[in-house]
């Protein structure tokens, strides 16, 4: 059953246990000005909050996942000074994508269109992404003379390699979605008209698992990409630790011992 929590900037409607979120601002090609920011940052509170949503999917309305950053309103800031700007637009962008990458359930992008600046961005640091076939990319943040700033400059290279990264952040160029699956930016390219049904069958696949072990893997990755592999692998212990005195770990061996399928606390 689909509920609509709001109609603002940014959609919410449930599916069952998959919060779906749409940019919804398809006149600015769903430029993310900051109230469109601080609604993704409310949503997110709310969702982590509620047991009863397990995944989320981020897409765009209309022709656009999202344009970026909403030039004329942080251009005012810029205006204001560098410690507003910074404030208000840098910090606030980097919050945003620093949660989706860090958030406890996953987090699926659905890029429907243009994914330009910070909608690339946010692309980067989800979890997972599947990309239209209608899907572009860029890092056009040079060509107004600033560095992507939502995180654009550590976690593409991170992605994609060192080269690879700044041939798009130093010229500016689109680049297809094709090429952002070879980069690691998205999972899979789907024609336009299956994207969501293919987003939603990605959701269903990982929504068969356990919810706390669900959590266990995406902390342990997100945690562990920056640090040592000696530092990594005690994260992953500590995971494994959080896990092994749960129901869902003797849940999981019954039903593989048994060959059948678990019945997960919160499935």
């Amino acid at each position: 059953m689909m509920e609509i929590k709001n109609v603002e900037a940014v959609l919410y409607e449930t599916r069952g246990p998959i919060a779906v979120l749409t940019l919804n601002r398809p006149e600015k090609l769903n430029a993310l000005d900051y109230a469109m920011n601080d609604r993704l940052l409310f949503l997110l509170a709310q969702i982590e909050a509620d047991d009863a949503v397990r995944l989320v999917i981020l897409t765009g309305a209309g022709r656009a996942f999202s344009a970026g950053g909403d030039i004329p309103e942080f251009t005012e800031s810029i205006r204001q000074g560098t410690e507003i700007a910074v404030r208000d637009f840098v910090r606030r962008g980097q919050a945003m994508t620093a949660r989706m990458e860090a958030f406890c359930k996953p987090v699926i992008a659905a890029v429907n269109g243009i994914a330009f600046g910070g909608g690339c961005e946010i692309t980067e640091a989800v979890h997972l992404a599947v990309a239209s076939e209608n899907a572009l990319f860029a890092k056009p943040e040079i060509n107004i003379g600033i560095p992507p700033t939502f995180g654009g400059t550590q976690r593409l290279p991170r992605l994609a390699g060192r080269k690879r990264a700044l041939q798009y952040l130093l010229t500016g160029d689109a680049f297809s979605p094709q090429r952002a699956y070879e980069m690691g930016v998205v999972n899979k390219v789907v024609p336009h008209e299956t994207l969501m049904e293919e987003a939603l069958a990605l959701a269903d696949r990982i929504l068969q698992h356990s919810p706390l072990a669900t959590a266990r893997i995406l902390a342990a990755v997100t945690r562990g990409l920056n640090v040592s592999i000696a530092e990594g692998l005690e994260i992953e212990r500590e995971q494994f630790a959080r896990m092994a005195g749960t129901e869902d770990v003797l849940e999981g061996l019954s039903a593989w011992i048994s060959r059948r399928a678990p019945n997960y606390c919160g499935r």
